[in-house]
């Protein structure tokens, strides 16, 4: 392991996470993009919708990719080798138990999904026609949190840059066939999708064989080691629990949108995936802090955590500046490519503003969250999260009645600024925990 933490090292590390990253919310632009060549704003919004639910539902997992990069890269940097082996057979191990129960309970989370905020009738039926298909790859997309969780630690991010592109790519050339040219509709792009995340789970798998030989994954007595296990634990359930709270204020971001009409629902859904865009985007340069922060944490090395934690903020920024240089440029742009639908075209470009905000106050959540994983330091994001989710309730309550939906982007941009606020003022005591060897 490279005892310097370099800006070239950094790079290394963000610059394929940086560009995977960006091709989910792009193939959810082309999901979009795709249905809006229907012109049919409902299929626009059944689409988002049912997208939503189903990536909510598996983020609710998403412990299982940050904790297992916390985890994995601590041991990196204590040379625990055994243990970074046991930490992929537990993440998969859970992802596909986890993938079964999705299964298994489909029907009562969709009902309950529309109970909370019902959509129109028609987008309902096409959005349930939708997640009933997605739904049966659940084992495989979430056991694929594990397996990105445990190559970012290694530093492997060709890896997942690579998984990612076969699987999206994949997923980008069955929906034009699907939809357009065989004409299934809304079940051709959830065909897509569960044939591309089941082809991603056989590419990540055969990966993790090529850096670590099967025999090392089986190691029965150290999977099962009951303290390991045991904090585990403690980090998963802390990341859910925040990772509840983040997806429900999402998930409450498009239901409420809803209410606003199919037409402001459809313009918020493709504003969202500009917004995934800059989101998964940034998020390369917090996935780095996440694996070098870790290891710098396993090695109780303070110098090095402080120098991960400040380099890798610093990218991050610069990639904030170059995609609002991007947005402010090209936004109308993009979003007229996005649907044929002049009235979505016009509401989402009334919105867009809203697109140059939220990153620069997002940088800093983003990167916060990435260094508060790499510590493990899971309870204070819990509990900042909770404070977080708590003011953005109470500003939508007042925003949304006053404004309507110019309510709702600004109650999302109170979010982002809550959870830096939060964070930031805890970093210091991180930071005075780790001890210099």
């Amino acid at each position: 392991m490279p005892k310097k933490i370099t800006h070239s090292r950094v790079l290394k590390i963000a610059i394929p996470i940086v560009l995977s990253n960006a091709t989910i919310p792009i193939l959810g632009a082309v999901d979009t993009g795709v249905i809006g060549q229907l012109g049919n704003p409902a299929a626009i919004g059944a689409v988002g919708i049912g997208a939503i639910i189903i990536t909510a539902i598996y983020w609710i997992f998403g412990f299982l990719r940050m904790g297992t990069v916390g985890l994995t890269s601590q041991a990196y940097g204590a040379g625990e080798h055994s243990e970074v082996n046991a930490m992929l057979s537990r993440s998969l191990f859970i992802g596909f138990i986890a993938g079964i129960v999705l299964i298994l309970l489909q029907a009562p989370l969709f009902w309950a999904s529309f109970q909370i905020s019902p959509a129109s009738a028609e987008v309902e039926s096409m959005a349930s026609r939708y997640m009933s298909i997605r739904v049966f790859s659940a084992p495989a997309a979430i056991s694929l949190f594990g397996i990105t969780g445990w190559l970012i630690a290694l530093e492997k991010t060709k890896a997942v840059l690579l998984i990612q592109i076969a699987m999206n790519g994949l997923n980008i050339i069955l929906d034009f066939l699907f939809v357009l040219h065989w004409e299934f509709g809304i079940e051709g792009v959830a065909y897509a999708t569960f044939i591309a995340e089941w082809s991603g789970l056989a590419i990540g798998l055969f990966l993790c064989q090529k850096i670590s030989p099967l025999s090392g994954w089986f190691d029965r007595s150290l999977i099962f080691d009951r303290s390991r296990l045991k904090k585990m634990a403690s980090v998963n359930s802390d990341i859910l629990i925040r990772s509840v709270l983040l997806e429900a204020a999402f998930v409450s971001f498009l239901f409420i949108g809803s209410d606003f009409g199919d037409v402001t629902l459809a313009a918020n859904q493709i504003l969202l995936q500009f917004l995934s865009i800059s989101a998964f985007a940034l998020d390369g340069f917090a996935f780095s802090a996440e694996s070098l922060v870790g290891q710098a944490f396993g090695a109780r090395n303070r110098e090095r955590f402080r120098r991960a934690a400040l380099l890798t903020s610093l990218w991050g920024a610069v990639m904030v500046l170059i995609w609002i240089v991007i947005l402010f440029s090209f936004g109308n742009s993009f979003v007229n490519l996005m649907t044929t639908s002049e009235l979505v075209r016009e509401e989402a470009n009334s919105y867009l503003k809203y697109l140059l905000i939220l990153p620069v106050i997002g940088i800093f959540a983003w990167m916060l969250d990435g260094i508060f994983i790499g510590a493990t330091r899971t309870r204070d994001m819990r509990n900042m999260m909770a404070i977080s989710f708590v003011a953005y309730v109470i500003f939508l309550s007042v925003l949304v009645p006053a404004f309507g939906n110019d309510g709702l982007w600004i109650g999302l941009i109170v979010l982002f600024l809550f959870r830096t606020i939060t964070l930031g003022i805890k970093y210091p005591a991180l930071e005075r925990t780790i001890s210099n060897i």
